[in-house]
């Protein structure tokens, strides 16, 4: 147990740290690492989510004192955010867990990708 104590605490670490320093990503860490510690697929991205907004909240905190989030497009961005959140949270329960693994692993492929290229 002290194991897997450790692993959600470095893992959780290294969420933070990705979200901090790349304004989000850390889904992208969270789940594969939610997994390996023998989490289901939907309860791993569940998880994911639920760990992404303390994270989320500390970054956008920092990016706010600083000066560095555009007021234009926060609100619109934001209810995009929350509307697509409700759908995908629903349909996470509807979807077979190796469909839900299978898309998430090509919408990493296809942002490491278009990062490089």
């Amino acid at each position: 147990m002290k194991n897997l104590h450790a692993t959600y605490l470095l893992g959780g670490a290294a969420v933070g740290a990705a979200n901090g320093l790349f304004g989000g990503g850390g889904g992208m860490i969270a789940v594969p690492v939610l997994k390996a510690a023998g989490r289901s697929a939907r309860s791993a991205h569940a998880t994911a989510i639920a760990v992404i907004l303390p994270a989320s909240l500390a970054s956008a905190a920092v990016y706010l004192f600083c000066g560095l989030v555009p007021f234009a497009v926060l609100l619109p961005v934001s209810l995009g955010v929350f509307a697509g959140g409700a759908v995908g949270a629903r349909l996470l329960s509807r979807v077979p867990p190796r469909a839900v693994t299978f898309v998430f692993a090509l919408f990493m492929l296809a942002a490491g990708l278009r990062m490089i290229f």
